[in-house]
């Protein structure tokens, strides 16, 4: 079979993300917005730079992996048609929804995503703030599609064209699509969801390109309140080392300095960030469950709105 060549889609899409970015940052200065801070946007730029670079070195790693697997274990040949294309579309979405999931509901994981959820702004520069670590490993949740038969190539082009997707979604400067994009697509609302700390908002829309994976999986939640973004708990540093490594020293610090057994040692590893050996410690979940409970107990029923209406007419 004949394999086309496919450059590096992420390296040509470059100049449209600083043209992008400038265009908004000149808007947000005029119209006074703050969506933008020197040091913020810096940071998420330095970590940009430093993924695309380390990308060279894991990019190679991950194909020589994909490679081993579709010449020696493929079950099918699946050529480089468009049908081909089309199926992998879908694919590797499902992929990339899987992946995203697990790296916020195993620490280990996190450890690496966290770093694009470390921004209290969300614009355009923060798409770029990007893990240096977090490629080396999510590759597993493609190994699948080797197996199944894809070429390497067609993977590596897939997972770029669905980043350079990802891209346009990290602005408040769009608030709705049309409600069939809406229903179907990952939009800048549904992504907003994602990045917020609101207690509802926690660990939901994990799409990548396709929404529906979230609604068909139980993760959707629809924007309805104003979003607060960052982490649960905000680091204060704009080091781009720290922001990098950060939750690996404090993952590793618990697994090696807490007094506990090897088994608990063991699972800071894949329990979700939070969570604490001696039930100390508050998940997503968590979180979730108390504002749900703070929700019933201040806002007044059905029945109560309607006595008190009624009682206002007597």
């Amino acid at each position: 079979m004949e394999i086309p060549a496919i450059p590096n889609l992420i390296y040509y899409a470059i100049p449209f993300f600083i043209l992008t970015i400038l265009i908004e940052i000149i808007v947000d200065a005029r119209e006074k917005t703050k969506r933008y801070t020197t040091k913020d946007t810096v940071t998420s730029i330095t970590m940009g730079l430093g993924n695309v670079f380390l990308g060279l070195l894991s990019k190679m790693l991950v194909f020589a992996v994909f490679i081993y697997i579709y010449d020696h274990f493929r079950i099918f040949d699946i050529p480089f048609h468009w049908w081909a294309w089309i199926l992998l579309l879908f694919a590797d979405d499902l992929s990339y929804y899987a992946f995203h999931r697990v790296s916020h509901t195993s620490r280990f994981f996190w450890a690496s995503h966290v770093v694009h959820h470390s921004s209290q702004h969300y614009n355009l520069s923060t798409a770029l703030r990007q893990t240096w670590t977090g490629s080396f490993m999510s590759f597993v949740f493609w190994l699948w599609l080797p197996l199944l038969g894809f070429h390497p190539v067609m993977i590596l082009a897939q997972m770029s064209i669905s980043l350079i997707y990802q891209y346009w979604i990290h602005t408040e400067r769009i608030k709705k699509m049309p409600p069939w994009f809406e229903a179907i697509f990952n939009t800048p609302s549904h992504h907003r969801v994602h990045h917020a700390t609101n207690p509802q908002y926690l660990d939901r829309n994990h799409a990548g390109i396709f929404i529906f994976w979230d609604k068909w999986f139980g993760s959707f939640e629809p924007e309805v309140e104003t979003p607060r973004y960052g982490l649960v708990k905000n680091i204060k540093s704009y080091n781009p080392l720290y922001v990098a490594f950060h939750e690996w020293g404090a993952l590793f610090k618990d697994v090696f300095k807490t007094n506990t057994s090897l088994k608990k040692r063991v699972a800071y590893f894949s329990k979700p960030p939070g969570w604490r050996h001696d039930d100390t410690g508050l998940v997503s979940e968590d979180l979730r469950k108390a504002w749900e409970q703070q929700k019933k107990i201040s806002t007044p029923s059905v029945n109560e709105h309607i006595n008190t209406v009624n009682c206002k007419k007597e």
